[in-house]
């Protein structure tokens, strides 16, 4: 009986909060009617979408009760209600989303009341009735459930009223794929705009500035050689030893646009490349991949050149940062992508969002516009694991 009146107490205040969504949604039919005079006047047009978002929050958190009741979530589908206003609108009223907010509006102004009523009813008789029933006769009671059924049909009609259709969860999951992929293609646009004066800076303070040099010492060269020889040679010394570094900048900055160890050795021998010159105790496993740039199939060019950014600027950031002395390098080729994880046994602390630093912010970016995932465990303390998944057909 005890355990029967717990179960009871749980659904009446269960029903009760439904009681006070119902009188919300009273405000809200205020809210509506004040919306749409203002609307007619277009002066007001403005609130409508601040009136629909106001809806959705409401229907959100009936959705999250209904979840938490019954143990099954309940899905939601909304158009973003972004852009200029008369976008916003537009959408607003367009939405199938707002027309199932409106409709469970409208029934749980009548449900969530009548079944809370019903609940006061029962819950007198249920107390007399079960507690003769169950004090005295040991038998299981009889009324006391019922209340608990009152819960469950309120929590059925709202999942049914408030699950969007087919068609609308298809159309907010394409807008939702479209935002996405318009965020990512911006943040692929800042990644090649950032990469372009890269190269440029690098151009400009290294090789071009050691190419002018070395023209002005064959110059010099050509101008002493009949009257100076030794001073010619010593010149020509120079000016070799300034194109020599010229060309290690430009190895330099070719390496930054596309490593030519992918072509050569494959990413397994680039990310081994890697781990033997980076400073610290790194192990590489691979699974699925061949050794050597012949062995088996490969992923596409860019695929590896992203896979080899990120296992790059990881383990620089270990060795600048994490004070780590020991790393892994893990590459898993999967059905349908490129798995990379890459593990320091540094402090941690490394932070997961946009002020994460250039360099995870470049490698967020530069795996987005792949339409790939970037994956950031670094707790205080260590380790710092960081986890990439790359879509690719092999």
């Amino acid at each position: 009986m005890r355990e029967a009146i717990k179960e009871a107490t749980r659904v009446w205040l269960h029903l009760t909060i439904g009681a006070a969504i119902s009188l919300l949604c009273y405000l809200m039919v205020g809210v509506a009617l004040f919306t749409a005079l203002l609307t007619l006047t277009v002066i007001g047009a403005g609130v409508l979408p601040e009136s629909v978002l106001l809806l959705r929050r409401l229907a959100c958190w009936e959705r999250r009760r209904t979840a938490a009741w019954t143990g099954t979530p309940v899905p939601e589908a909304y158009l973003p209600l972004e852009g200029p206003l008369p976008a916003r609108v537009r959408t607003a009223v367009t939405d199938p989303g707002t027309r199932h907010d409106l409709l469970w509006a409208a029934a749980q102004l009548l449900y969530g009341l009548v079944l809370w009523y019903l609940s006061l009813v029962l819950a007198g008789p249920a107390l007399l009735v079960d507690g003769v029933w169950t004090g005295l006769a040991g038998r299981r009671p009889v009324l006391l459930p019922l209340i608990g059924r009152l819960a469950g049909l309120a929590a059925d009609w709202s999942r049914a009223l408030l699950t969007p259709a087919p068609s609308a969860a298809r159309d907010a999951a394409l807008a939702a794929r479209i935002e996405q992929l318009t965020a990512t293609r911006a943040g692929a646009i800042a990644a090649h705009g950032a990469e372009l004066r890269r190269i440029e800076r690098d151009l400009h303070d290294g090789a071009q500035a050691r190419l002018v040099a070395l023209s002005m010492r064959i110059g010099l060269a050509r101008r002493a050689y009949d009257s100076d020889p030794v001073t010619a040679r010593k010149l020509l010394d120079d000016a070799q030893t300034q194109a020599e570094e010229a060309l290690a900048e430009l190895r330099h900055v070719v390496r930054g646009i596309h490593p030519p160890i992918l072509t050569d050795r494959g990413l397994t021998g680039a990310v081994r490349a890697l781990a033997a010159s980076s400073g610290l105790e790194t192990a590489v496993s691979v699974a699925g991949l061949g050794d050597h740039a012949q062995d088996g199939p490969r992923a596409p060019a860019a695929v590896e050149a992203a896979a080899y950014f990120v296992v790059a600027e990881a383990l620089t950031n270990a060795a600048k940062h994490s004070g780590a002395d020991r790393a892994s390098v893990s590459l898993t080729r999967e059905p349908a992508a490129l798995r990379v994880r890459v593990r320091d046994e540094g402090r941690g602390g490394a932070e997961a969002g946009e002020s994460g630093g250039s360099g995870l912010t470049g490698m967020r970016r530069r795996v987005a516009a792949l339409d790939g995932t970037v994956r950031l465990t670094s707790p205080e303390g260590g380790p710092t694991v960081i986890e990439v998944e790359l879509p690719c057909v092999w």
